[in-house]
């Protein structure tokens, strides 16, 4: 389960990533490749109301893991990516492919899967009333897929030295759910302090989810990773941060650190939103940013004819 959340902050304050993308890349090869890509994403969210933060999350893996170049999409070989432990819950597979479809209809092997995927997660943040950017295109899917390489995903537990290391190393969740697995720890046996609950989870919140998610009970259980506004793409959940009611441990150590919490803090000034940043501006900022690790371009890899599958 990966804290996608901390993109917003770690992306946004270090350097610049590399790549040669840029926006309209398929305005004269396939002019139909983004509406078409949005087509398909309206009628998943209609569809499902959790789409948008399924889609983003995807986005955030796929580049996490061998830069964005739609690797985590691949049912082919012995040991694909897909199958990692750290993408465990990860979904949204099948928008994808039906994109695909229908892009290999009118543009056969032109759009590659790892556009589509940054597209899709565009859209999906649209359609939950976050701001609308460009994606920068050009990207190509990778030739490589393994579950191996995704071991230095960020991870729920990490402190936030280590997460700050896997994010320099490589170079935003506002909405969704996350699942009681990823919980248990935290709530009933917490180190270092020798078990029972984190500290950092307010008294007020902590009943709330120890309720929905019971020492020994269904582990698959799915709670709001904001909780109150986990369909909509918004600030609330850095509120939470600061008020003690984070429900991922990751978030949750974003106050304890000088850096990460200054950042935080600022979203919430008496000048802001007038005079202070803007977190719609940044979070655009970080995904762009995002999306840019680890590219293929030009003659490297490939386009994939089916998203799933190598050519």
């Amino acid at each position: 389960m990966a804290p996608f959340v901390l993109s917003l902050f770690f992306l946004f304050l270090i350097g610049g990533c590399e790549g040669q993308l840029q926006i309209g890349f398929y305005s004269n090869t396939c002019p139909q490749a983004e509406s078409t890509v949005h087509a398909v994403v309206r009628d998943a969210v209609f569809s499902d109301s959790n789409m948008p933060a399924i889609l983003l999350r995807l986005h955030f893996h796929d580049c996490f893991v061998e830069g964005c170049d739609g690797s985590i999409l691949i049912d082919d070989g012995p040991d694909p990516e897909k199958g990692a432990f750290s993408h465990q819950g990860v979904r949204g597979f099948d928008v994808i492919e039906r994109a695909k479809a229908q892009l290999e209809e009118s543009c056969p092997g032109v759009v590659s899967c790892a556009d589509i995927v940054a597209l899709a997660a565009r859209d999906a943040i649209i359609m939950a009333n976050g701001p609308a950017y460009q994606v920068p295109t050009g990207r190509r899917d990778g030739l490589v897929s393994k579950k191996s390489l995704a071991d230095d995903m960020p991870d729920v537990s990490d402190s936030i030295q280590i997460l700050k290391a896997k994010f320099l190393n490589k170079a935003a969740h506002t909405i969704g759910t996350t699942a009681c697995f990823f919980m248990t720890k935290r709530l009933y046996n917490f180190f270092p302090i020798g078990g029972g609950s984190d500290p950092a989870i307010s008294p007020n919140f902590l009943p709330e989810l120890k309720a929905r998610c019971p020492q020994g009970g269904d582990v698959n259980v799915r709670l709001a990773i904001d909780e109150g506004s986990d369909k909509k793409f918004d600030k609330h959940i850095l509120q939470n941060v600061r008020e003690g009611f984070a429900v991922l441990e990751s978030d949750a150590r974003l106050n304890d650190d000088i850096v990460t919490k200054s950042v935080i803090d600022s979203y919430f000034g008496p000048l802001n939103p007038i005079f202070g940043p803007s977190f719609e501006a940044d979070f655009v900022q970080s995904i762009v940013k995002m999306g840019q690790i680890g590219v293929k371009t030009g003659s490297n890899g490939a386009i994939r004819r089916v998203c799933s599958s190598f050519n």
